[in-house]
């Protein structure tokens, strides 16, 4: 597929400056510019509607053939894979949110480690390879993080799934960080981190890991029911409610 271009609506708070504004989009050009696609169009505005600044963004590209794949093509017997880290973005998140008071309780170099996790926020290396590979179903876990990604994919794909807890990547700076916020990093916003469905996951985990893109299998598709397996103990996959990251006790 081809991407084209980029619609966005900003709202931005009323105390936000133009300097704010033109951070912004300095990052929306330079990320189009990789990307190859332009920015088309859209809306900006000042309102009291918004606390922080809100984009609404529409991308609009080209498929090849019709060949798409979409969160809700999981066959029964396919590995879930997932690339990176769990609760990537919301580390971030909270990092740059709370950098005061996550100074003086975590080390500085986690600190700035998990500052530069917004670094990882592109899955679009990721989505071509497992494309190749002959991947059915994608979905990014963006909220509800993990868990929540995993349980969307099948549910949308009317399958069942069993998520290895254990085998989910979690860097140590996410565990720190999600310990002093008192939130579960399995249910924090991960963007940048893919859920794949796929047969042969290993063999895609080491495609994706020659291409420098961290993986792992962490579950398996199943005919019905969605249940978790962690540390011997199995219970029930609930459906996602509100992301972790509105729980934060910083």
């Amino acid at each position: 597929s081809d991407l084209v271009g980029i619609l966005m609506t900003v709202l931005l708070p009323p105390q936000s400056d133009e300097a704010m504004l033109e951070e912004l989009m300095h990052g929306t050009l330079k990320a189009a510019a990789e990307l190859g696609i332009e920015v088309l169009g859209g809306h900006t505005e000042v309102t009291d509607a918004v606390t922080k600044p809100v984009i609404s963004a529409t991308v609009i590209g080209k498929t090849r053939n019709r060949k798409m794949v979409c969160t809700g093509g999981a066959e029964v017997g396919q590995d879930v894979i997932m690339t990176k880290w769990a609760g990537l973005e919301g580390t971030a998140i909270i990092a740059h949110e709370h950098e005061d008071v996550l100074a003086q309780r975590i080390d500085k170099a986690l600190l700035e480690e998990a500052k530069d996790m917004k670094g990882y926020l592109s899955v679009g290396t990721e989505s071509r390879i497992a494309m190749e590979h002959g991947a059915t179903a994608m979905h990014d876990a963006t909220e509800g993080g993990i868990l929540g990604a995993v349980w969307e994919l099948a549910e949308c794909s009317g399958k069942g799934v069993q998520v290895l807890a254990d085998n989910i990547p979690i860097k140590e700076v996410t565990k720190a960080v999600c310990k002093e916020a008192g939130i579960e990093p399995l249910l924090l916003i991960s963007s940048g981190t893919m859920i794949i469905s796929a047969f042969d996951g290993v063999e895609l985990v080491k495609k994706l890991e020659e291409a420098g893109i961290e993986a792992a299998v962490i579950g398996r598709i199943t005919e019905s029911g969605k249940t978790i397996l962690e540390q011997g103990k199995e219970r029930v996959l609930e459906q996602p409610k509100s992301d972790a990251l509105y729980q934060v006790k910083l």
